[in-house]
């Protein structure tokens, strides 16, 4: 008998797949890793240790970035806490006529049985917090005083909103409101007025409708405090009194003083105040508002004065000592512009022939044209053009035709200048001129006084169907009356093309200009200016009470309410060129013209400028050319020179 072997059936053998990972074993599996380390999925699975550690890693993260935001919080507000903490600064802005600002300090000072009877109607009242821990410094602004409301907010960290619950915010209080949203806004706390006579179910509909209205200027607004319930005058005074202030972008970097007493004898100022912002270099100019930039003669130190327990005010004996004086070296000068030195061009020297008049080509003068040989109406006109369109060309003969028969030698001597300018890209060619079709181009017009011209033009002409007109036809311009549009024009320029014809920023440029100092990289000097200011050694800190004593400033600087001091950055007194875009309100229904004055609020300064007069060339324009009024559509530029960037 023969044996044989046995074998399986082929179907049921398994082949497994190659790329199968779960098949291959884990030396083929190291192999294929090449020393990766894979990455654990976040929908798998993990074990109970590798989670508990991922669980403490998170709650370790979230404690340091708890402590991270205390510790920022506890360094912001340490300027204000203390017996010598600086006060907080509180502008009180009435949106309403019937708002009396003296009237809501008062209502939050009794919240805490505090006497305001010595609280002023308008100016500075400092108040002090025990129960908070803090001191308020109050500025009443009155209503309708739209600068000092804007001089207010610029040195305040909290601005109260004060509304009324019977009288509605006219048209001043929402420029206002948009006028401080372009400026920059600190923290703000809305109030309303109390009124007795409002029972207490309509009051909290009126009290919806003023969050709604404000809401609308700062969306974040949460309530509007109601100064008829103690509970909400004593939370209003405690978002006052608690937190760090919000940060204004362009105070950043800058230190400013609000003066709490203010003497002036011989010429220089002593301004006494808590320096706050960043810190205080006596090297630095310093800004007065509505006065101009001075320089710091000394920065001494001014304690506080102590109070007993029975009340009254004890001086102290402590000397006050010089903090900070200006290096002659270091220290900024009030020189604002360059002297230009006009003999400071290139120039060739003459020679010796040339002065004694030997180096004169004698040209040989034209003669004279004969009588009657010359036609009487020459045009230049470009080649190929119709004597009909050529009749509709006015040039200076024409201006002349109506004058005396005497005048003929003076038109002959213009033609004469005409043929000697040199010829345009395109070909020209003299045409003679036939009276028939001169008078036939004169029929039309009708011969007027000066008073029924000006009238017919008044009635037609206003300022909103020029608006309309310049938005409709951008590219035409009305003659003016009484000089010759080539004296009113002359100093524009005309372009065939804003996109391909050549234009030289330097040509032709006031000579202003020359005084400007040139920066060869404003971003990076501005980073290294800001770099040193941090580097500065001899400063005084935030939050100390200092005399600061300026140099040469007029007397009225003294009695115009409470002076404010800003610090300025190095080489920020300059002069320089800016140039604003101006973007029109939608909700503005006026004509906005180009040679109307526009005040300008850039950070500290506040300026009129006008768009007539070499020293301001203006327009509206995105472009280099003029546009009479700035439309909806678009934006408008203007430039201007100007002291500070």
């Amino acid at each position: 008998m023969v044996e044989t072997q046995h074998h399986h059936r082929p179907t049921l053998k398994q082949t497994n797949k190659r790329y199968k990972s779960k098949h291959a074993t884990k030396s083929a599996l190291k192999d294929a890793a090449k020393g990766r380390i894979a990455r654990i999925s976040p929908k798998a699975s993990t074990t109970t240790n590798v989670s508990a550690q991922t669980r403490l890693n998170r709650r370790n993260n979230a404690k340091q970035a708890q402590a991270k935001k205390r510790n920022a919080l506890v360094s912001a507000t340490r300027v204000f806490s203390g017996v010598d903490g600086a006060p907080r600064i509180i502008a009180v802005i009435p949106l309403c006529p019937d708002v009396d600002p003296k009237a809501i300090v008062t209502s939050l000072a009794g919240s805490l049985d505090i006497s305001a009877d010595d609280c002023p109607q308008t100016g500075l009242w400092k108040m002090k917090a025990e129960r908070f821990r803090t001191s308020l410094q109050f500025i009443n602004v009155p209503y309708r005083d739209f600068y000092a409301a804007l001089d207010a907010c610029k040195v305040a960290d909290y601005i109260v909103f004060a509304l009324s619950t019977s009288v509605e915010v006219d048209a001043w209080g929402d420029t206002l409101l948009r006028t401080l949203q372009a400026q920059g806004l600190p923290d703000v706390v809305t109030l309303a007025a109390s009124d007795p006579t409002i029972d207490l179910k309509s009051r909290s509909g009126i009290l919806k409708s003023l969050l709604s209205f404000v809401q609308y200027f700062v969306p974040s607004q949460t309530r509007v405090f109601d100064m008829h319930a103690s509970s909400d005058r004593l939370n209003a005074l405690r978002a006052l009194s608690e937190g760090k202030p919000a940060d204004v972008r362009w105070r950043e970097g800058r230190s400013w003083v609000l003066s709490e007493t203010t003497e002036w004898e011989d010429g220089q100022l002593k301004v006494t105040g808590v320096v706050r912002g960043s810190s205080l270099c006596a090297n630095r100019l310093v800004h007065l508002p509505n006065f101009g930039d001075f320089q710091i003669a000394k920065i001494l130190s001014a304690a506080l004065p102590r109070h007993s327990k029975s009340g009254q005010t004890s001086v102290t004996d402590v000397e006050p000592t010089i903090l900070a004086q200006p290096d002659t070296e270091e220290a900024d000068s009030l020189v604002s512009s360059n002297d230009p030195d006009d003999l400071a061009n290139e120039q060739t020297w003459p020679t010796e022939e040339e002065m004694n008049g030997g180096g004169r080509s004698e040209e040989p003068s034209l003669p004279d044209a004969d009588n009657g040989t010359t036609p009487k109406h020459v045009k230049r006109i470009p080649k190929g053009m119709s004597s009909y369109q050529a009749s509709w060309i006015v040039d200076e003969s024409d201006d002349e035709d109506d004058e005396d028969s005497d005048d003929k030698g003076d038109d002959q001597g213009e033609e004469v200048e005409m043929e000697e300018i040199a010829e345009e890209v395109e070909e020209m060619q003299d045409m003679p001129m036939d009276e028939d079709m001169e008078s036939e181009r004169r029929v039309a017009f009708e011969d007027l006084d000066n008073e029924e011209e000006e009238r017919q033009l008044n009635s037609w002409r206003n300022r909103q169907r020029e608006q309309e007109e310049d938005f409709q036809f951008p590219d035409e311009m009305d003659t003016p009356q009484g000089i010759p549009a080539r004296v009113r024009f002359q100093r524009f320029r005309g372009m065939r093309s804003f996109r391909t014809s050549p234009w030289d920023p330097f040509e032709n440029l006031p000579r202003d200009y020359a005084r400007i100092f040139q920066f060869e990289d404003f971003k990076r000097t501005e980073r290294s200016i800001r770099r040193r200011a941090e580097q500065e050694i001899a400063v005084v800190e935030p939050g100390n009470r200092v005399s600061i004593i300026l140099k040469d400033v007029p007397q009225e600087a003294a009695t115009t309410g409470p002076v404010v001091i800003f610090a300025l950055l190095q080489h920020e007194h300059k002069i320089s060129v800016l140039n604003f875009t101006v973007q029109r309100n939608t909700e503005y229904d006026g004509t906005v013209r180009s040679k109307v004055s526009i005040v300008f609020v850039v950070n500290l300064l506040r300026r009129t400028m006008y768009s007539s007069g070499p020293s301001a060339p203006m327009c509206w324009t995105p472009s280099p050319s003029r546009e009479p009024y700035i439309q909806p559509t678009h934006a408008g530029r203007r430039q201007g020179y100007k002291q500070r960037s």
